[in-house]
This record gives C-alpha cells, sequence and structure tokens, in this order.
C-alpha cells in the first residue's frame, strides 16, 4: 500500500538544492506527488508530498537529514494519508489587494473558517510603494455543499469593505 510523506527544507538559497532533493528522492523511489518552492528573504524554502512503499518512506527519511546537513537546510518530514475529499460544490478564487495591516489575513480566513470553507491555496505578497505597504492575496477555496456562494460573497464584500480592499470572488474557470 503507498505510504506519503510531507518534507519540508529550508535554508540559505542557492542553486542546486532543488537538483539534490529531487535526485534523494529518485533515489529513494520515491514520487513527487505535489510540490510548492518559495524564496523569502535570502531562505529558501521547500515542501514536497512523497509516495513510495513503505521501504522508500523509512529510506528518505533515514537519509534526508543528512542530505540537509550537507546543503545546510532545516528538514522535517511527517508521514501522512491522503485527504479524504468532501462533498465540493463549486471551485472559487478570492483575490483582493490593499494597505498591507495586521490581521488582514485573519479576518477574511476567519470569515471563510467559520462557513467551513476549505482553503486549498493561498498566496500572499508585499509591496512597498511611496507612502505605504500595499498586499495581494490570493486563495483557492473549495465550497462544501449547503454553503451559499452568494452569501459568502456579500459578506465577504462587506469584509473588505471594512478592511479597506478592494477584489472579488469568483468561480474559478
Amino acid at each position: 500500500m503507498p505510504q506519503q510523506l510531507v518534507v519540508t527544507a529550508i535554508g540559505p538559497d542557492r542553486t542546486g538544492i532543488v537538483s539534490k532533493l529531487a535526485r534523494l528522492v529518485t533515489e529513494c523511489n520515491c514520487n513527487i506527488i505535489d510540490s510548492r518552492m518559495a524564496i523569502f528573504g535570502n531562505e529558501f524554502t521547500f515542501i514536497m508530498l512523497l509516495a513510495g512503499d513503505l521501504a522508500a518512506i523509512s529510506r528518505i527519511e533515514h537519509l534526508l537529514p543528512a542530505l540537509g546537513l550537507e546543503l545546510d537546510l532545516t528538514t522535517m518530514s511527517k508521514r501522512t494519508t491522503g485527504r479524504p475529499r468532501t462533498q465540493v460544490v463549486a471551485h472559487y478564487v478570492l483575490d483582493y489587494s490593499g494597505p498591507d495591516r495586521v490581521g488582514t489575513l485573519g479576518a477574511i480566513t476567519g470569515l471563510l473558517a467559520a462557513h467551513n470553507i476549505y482553503i486549498g491555496s493561498l498566496q500572499s505578497e508585499t509591496h512597498a510603494e511611496p507612502d505605504c505597504v500595499m498586499m495581494h492575496t490570493q486563495m483557492t477555496l473549495e465550497l462544501p455543499e449547503g454553503v451559499d456562494a452568494a452569501i459568502i460573497a456579500h459578506e465577504l464584500a462587506v469584509l473588505m469593505q471594512q478592511l479597506g480592499l478592494s477584489g472579488h470572488f469568483q468561480a474559478q474557470q
């Protein structure tokens, strides 16, 4: 039966890190099911979801710390299982921009959590303008059965207005 392992790595950014991590995955006979990479400041960050048989997963768990040490990466791994799928009525994208203020993301995600809306992905970034710092966030969302998209759209519009944000909530194409 296939096993799954989440692997994270963070450390100083430099060329070749992804190649060495991918090579280890291949050498351990695992498959990368999903992955994300980003640079935050000068730090490389990488997260992967791996699949393989029990021996392959055990081998990568054993070898990963040594590779992390060699590459000056802090690594972590955790076994997991496939995510059970809930009955999803629709997929939506929430995209908003505005002044970067403490608590904005917490307010938006709190509203979504109150309606049991699953956040499938989230990307947020800031940039400086002459008189303030602006932020832009995009999320993909899964609305479960029984959640009225029109009500969510209205509540998000009210909240975004209160927070001084502009944006939209629309069905994913």
